[in-house]
């Protein structure tokens, strides 16, 4: 029923992270896939490995695990390297002895569930070589999924700095940063990553999100008067004129709320800032989030807008993502 892609974007987002591990690793396995190759011998493996840290932390100071008081096995390697305590040589064996005894047995974990995806992308002789799948060579569009990689990659870094420090998570349509923190992130920089929590089509029509995507306000934001992440969703351009600023039929509600339960069912930055807004549970997320509709129901009386023509709720392919039933079922 799930496609090779469904389980891969589940794995990269559904993924309890406390390090950033998977991220290289999925990295890697999609440059094997965009290359074709069915086997990927252990030198390989620990070289390209390495030079995915190397290359996200030469200008880049941001945590790679939650953990405060100790740095990761390759920031280690890579600050070894740069203080020329390392060749680059010698490193890669150190990496190959060092970095892959959880990550490897683990990629295929999603949530707590160390079974879910086991064997799906590739097989391990630890300590020799990964045997690719036919899964793994099969993905489409492997350009888009490297993106989805390095934006979730880069939240998880966000995540940590948060964890490590005072740092606030503000949520603005505008941008998306970390306040009185580091380099200021454009929303644009998310959108894949947000696209995966959405099943990657357009939440009002449901067809496939192209270039054209827009950030739009459910329930409109000139009511609500915030820009709170629960509210906002990814839709092509010409879906959101169309709504512009009417109220939505109810079964957009129903949308919304199963997509704010995929962010929850993540280790997601923004999941805490949804638990605040809406409550703990998901019965009480859903219960703030049919108060909020009811008042803008008020405020905005007959002017209503029931979705784009032709769009059925009941074909509407975000229900039958792997993500989305996982996390409500």
């Amino acid at each position: 029923m799930f496609t090779p892609q469904d389980y891969w974007q589940a794995i990269v987002l559904y993924g309890l992270n406390a390090a950033t591990y998977k991220m290289a690793l999925a990295s890697v396995l999609l440059q094997s896939a965009r290359a074709g190759e069915s086997e990927l011998s252990w030198g390989d493996l620990s070289e390209r490995y390495l030079k995915e840290y190397l290359t996200r932390l030469e200008t880049n100071s941001r945590p790679q695990q939650s953990n405060p008081s100790r740095l990761t096995k390759m920031e280690r390697i890579v600050a070894d390297i740069k203080a020329g305590k390392e060749s680059f040589d010698t490193a890669i064996v150190r990496v190959a002895d060092e970095a892959f005894n959880d990550v490897i047995p683990r990629f295929h974990t999603v949530g707590r569930d160390s079974k879910f995806a086991q064997d799906t992308f590739y097989t391990t002789e630890f300590g020799r070589k990964l045997t690719l799948t036919d899964a793994l060579l099969s993905l489409p569009d492997v350009t888009q999924l490297n993106k989805e990689v390095a934006v979730r990659w880069s939240l998880l870094e966000g995540a940590f700095v948060i964890n490590q420090s005072n740092y606030d998570l503000a949520n603005s349509i505008r941008e998306i940063y970390l306040a009185d923190g580091y380099d200021r992130k454009s929303l644009a920089s998310t959108i894949p990553f947000l696209g995966g929590y959405q099943g990657n089509v357009c939440f009002y029509c449901g067809e496939a999100l192209g270039e054209a995507i827009h950030v739009d306000h459910v329930l409109p934001r000139q009511v609500l008067n915030h820009d709170a992440i629960w509210n906002l969703v990814l839709s092509h351009s010409h879906c959101n004129m169309l709504k512009s600023d009417r109220l939505v039929g109810d079964h957009f509600v129903t949308k919304l709320i199963a997509r704010n339960e995929n962010i929850m069912g993540s280790n997601h930055p923004w999941k805490a800032k949804i638990l605040d807004a809406l409550g703990t549970t998901p019965r009480a997320r859903a219960k703030t989030l049919k108060y909020h509709y009811d008042n803008v129901k008020l405020a905005l009386g007959s002017n209503f807008w029931g979705g784009t023509e032709g769009y059925n709720p009941a074909t509407d392919p975000f229900y039958r993502r792997l993500i989305t039933e996982l996390n409500n079922k």
